[in-house]
């Protein structure tokens, strides 16, 4: 794994890009490549790579970065694992290629020389890449199918900047920064801006499965090439049968990740996504399987240890564990904030460091993890109550009259407690009323309507636009909600819900209710809140993270699934469940399901409550008199007395100050 960035100065040649400035836009980046660096400027000086290199495939330096083909009219700089290389290789050989290396890098720039723009189509794996064609004059920049490897670009007169991170593109003196008030918007409910925006206005984040044309031009043009629809994969005759293609396809995955030239291991909480992956992953190895595990020493109630023993045990894994606690995260939190670049209100980050530094602390550099599955096989207990929320009282709730509706929600209003249970029954009133979707996302902080209470009331009044500084492929694509993020007035994050299933119900002609959630947790969700978190905390410790489960085979095969196949008999994640059967222990797989998380709710009411309390208060963003100060004061208050629990929201302010202080007041 790697760290990429660039410049391409179309237009007016004779401003040349400086390599001293790339120099040091490269070099933000050591942790995402501390084993060597390298730099391409073309000889007209328009266009500049460079490029920080994390060696795991063809140690040598013959797998230098920026690399070119035979005759040096393609160069690429690129950051990720084609794990279907070597089979690429061999029929780019028959087809007269030659090699200068072992490296998967090579193979794409041979397999642009054959394809063209749509190599990506024939990649498996991971990858996020700057191609440059000097014949054509175009700039390819590419994100991968799922979104595992993120690329921001952003476009200044003449030119496109763009980098693995956000703060390699800060350091060009054409890029302002300021704050995004629609991406800000979009977090309060996301808990990350979603594609393409990002909390940096003018800097966007190039979305799952797309790529972005740049030409001499200066026609900057989006494309999707890969969405994760559902296709007929459905055509096993019953579940068992699923289940065997599903083993079949997971055990595969995790043989290509297994493709390196450094040590790897696995990230074990003791469930079944991890549990998986060591068991597979042990039957292709003849050494012990290196296993690395996290806890807290206070409050315990979220240890995963007794399992992640027990896992290792059974597979006589090398195993390793760290404990952590509150000072740790506020010892932590500072690093957090730069490592991340925009703010991700995901707690989960804090835990995830510690693991991967203990990996790296023990020469681990490449990791299998299970981010993913939950996603594609129904695996979490809210989905299920969700999809049983839906069948038994949404569809006849949005069948009744709108007028009986509009009763019913004031009648709750009135004579409900405004506890969790009165709260829940309102809200579903009221999303019924709005015509609005009842799922939004596997983690959802604030709706709209519960935004007006914490936002200024003048906050968001005159919001400007922002201008789309690209152009759609004119493909049948969903990357027309890309732009209506950017345009849209007023702004409303439900828009971002609805545009999402539109395209799929055209797609597809309407879908169950459970592939319409999942294919949400595709779109946003996963690849820039869960694959966000998981990239920029693993390559902050220089560890490159694997994820077998989200192999676009395997998704391919499972997003046309039904249904009742995934929650057969009530019980979530069944076709996995019934693919491990045999393979870990029962006990395992039929314990309870605890989530990978942190005792935020609990560390809020100690020295971290009164961390939050003094950023919140003093932060440069409160200058701003974006957020109703006397309501964020009661949340804080009431959490710290135990009254009612704002863990997430106070969570989400909390990282948004820091960023702001560490990126734009600063």
């Amino acid at each position: 794994m790697c760290g990429i960035c660039g410049v391409f100065r179309y237009g007016d040649h004779a401003r040349i890009v400086d390599e001293p400035l790339l120099t040091r836009m490269r070099d933000t980046m050591v942790h995402r490549g501390p084993d060597d660096a390298g730099i391409f400027l073309s000889p007209d000086g328009a266009v500049a790579l460079g490029h920080r290199r994390l060696s795991i495939i063809d140690l040598s330096p013959a797998g230098h970065q920026p690399m070119c083909n035979e005759d040096g009219s393609v160069w690429i700089t690129y950051n990720g694992e084609v794990y279907n290389h070597r089979s690429l290789r061999a029929d780019l050989e028959r087809r007269g290629h030659h090699y200068r290396s072992r490296s998967d890098t090579e193979t794409i720039i041979h397999l642009y020389e054959e394809q063209g723009a749509r190599c990506m189509d024939s990649l498996h794996g991971m990858f996020a890449f700057a191609l440059w064609d000097s014949n054509k004059r175009e700039l390819l920049l590419v994100r991968d199918r799922i979104g595992i490897k993120p690329l921001y670009f952003t476009v200044v007169p003449g030119a496109i900047v763009f980098g693995s991170e956000i703060k390699a593109l800060l350091v060009h003196p054409e890029v302002p920064r300021d704050l995004s008030l629609p991406a800000l918007y979009h977090y309060m409910t996301f808990l990350v801006p979603p594609a393409p925006l990002t909390m940096f206005r003018g800097i966007y984040k190039l979305p799952a499965g797309c790529c972005l044309r740049v030409g001499s031009d200066s026609t900057v043009r989006l494309e999707q090439y890969w969405d994760a629809l559902p296709r007929a994969s459905s055509r096993m005759k019953d579940p068992a049968e699923a289940s065997q293609q599903v083993k079949m396809l997971l055990k595969q995955a995790i043989e290509k990740r297994t493709m390196s030239d450094v040590p790897f291991g696995v990230f074990l909480s003791g469930g079944i996504d991890s549990s998986l992956n060591v068991a597979l992953m042990s039957e292709l190895m003849d050494q012990p399987v290196r296993t690395f595990s996290v806890g807290f020493r206070e409050p315990q109630h979220l240890n995963e240890f007794e399992y992640a023993r027990q896992v290792a045990k059974a597979f006589r894994t090398d195993h390793h564990e760290v404990v952590i606690d509150e000072t740790d995260l506020l010892n932590f939190v500072e690093s957090l904030i730069y490592h991340q670049d925009e703010p991700i209100a995901d707690w989960v980050c804090v835990p995830l460091y510690f693991v991967s530094k203990l990996a790296r602390d023990t020469g681990t550099i490449v990791v299998q993890v299970g981010e993913g599955s939950d996603e594609q096989f129904g695996g979490y207990g809210s989905y299920l109550r969700t999809v049983r929320l839906h069948e038994r009282v949404w569809r006849p709730l949005r069948k009744a009259p709108p007028s009986l509706v509009r009763g019913a929600a004031a009648c709750a209003r009135r004579f409900l407690p405004t506890g969790r249970r009165g709260g829940a029954v309102t809200e579903l009133l009221n999303l019924a009323i709005d015509e609005e979707e009842l799922f939004w996302g596997g983690a959802i902080c604030l709706r709209d309507s519960d935004k007006g209470a914490l936002l200024a009331s003048h906050a968001f009044d005159q919001m400007p636009a922002e201008e789309v500084p690209w152009q759609s492929s004119p493909t049948p694509a969903s990357v027309e909600v890309f732009a209506r993020l950017l345009t849209q007035r007023p702004v409303r994050s439900h828009d971002v819900v609805a545009a999402h299933l539109a395209h799929l119900d055209s797609a597809t002609g309407g879908s169950d209710f459970l592939t319409r959630m999942m294919y949400l947790e595709f779109k946003q969700r996963l690849p820039e809140l869960l694959l966000m978190r998981v990239d920029k905390i693993t390559m902050s410790t220089s560890v490159e993270a694997r994820v077998p489960f989200l192999d676009h085979e395997l998704v391919e095969f499972t997003a046309g699934l039904p249904q009742s196949w995934k929650l057969r008999g009530g019980v979530t994640k069944r076709i996995l469940k019934d693919a491990a059967r045999g393979v870990i222990p029962d006990s395992i797989i039929d314990r309870r399901k605890m989530g990978f998380g942190a005792p935020v709710a609990e560390w809020l009411r100690g020295d971290l409550g009164r961390c939050v309390e003094e950023r919140l208060r003093d932060s440069g963003l409160a200058e701003r008199e974006l957020f109703n100060h006397d309501r964020v004061k009661d949340m804080l208050a009431h959490h710290r007395a135990g009254r009612q629990n704002h863990a997430l929201p106070l969570w989400l302010l909390f990282n948004l100050s820091c960023w702001y202080d560490r990126w734009i007041g600063s």
